[in-house]
């Protein structure tokens, strides 16, 4: 057996799935019968709105959310390996943990009080 056998019986597979889902949502959709509603953009509950020539501006609190998303997903990121090499790595991932944590705390109470959690 080669070495890519499993990875090309893998794409195949990829491949047959992907040609059962969309010809399968073809036969069962039914025809498509199109209205303005469903040809207008959907922006996060918000009535889309004529944007002017230049582009317009858009609110700051979709990319303040963004970042707060960042912020506390890449956390849990490097929690999970330490949770299970805990009893390996002894006293020094513990302060080390507890540094971060702090840190990432440093970074929530800071967004608290400067209202980024406040959906008004």
């Amino acid at each position: 057996m080669s070495l890519y056998t499993g990875f090309v019986i893998a794409l195949i597979i990829a491949a047959a799935f992907v040609a059962l889902t969309i010809t399968a949502s073809m036969l069962v959709g039914g025809p498509g019968r199109y209205n303005r509603a469903k040809l207008d953009s959907y922006e996060c509950g918000i009535e889309p709105t004529p944007q002017p020539a230049g582009g317009g501006r858009f609110p700051v609190k979709y990319y303040l959310t963004a970042m707060l998303f960042i912020v506390f997903d890449i956390e849990i990121v490097f929690l999970y390996p330490w949770a299970v090499t805990f009893h390996q790595m002894g006293l020094f991932a513990l302060v080390e943990m507890v540094l971060f944590i702090v840190t990432v705390f440093v970074a929530y109470f800071y967004i608290l009080r400067r209202g980024g959690l406040e959906w008004d």
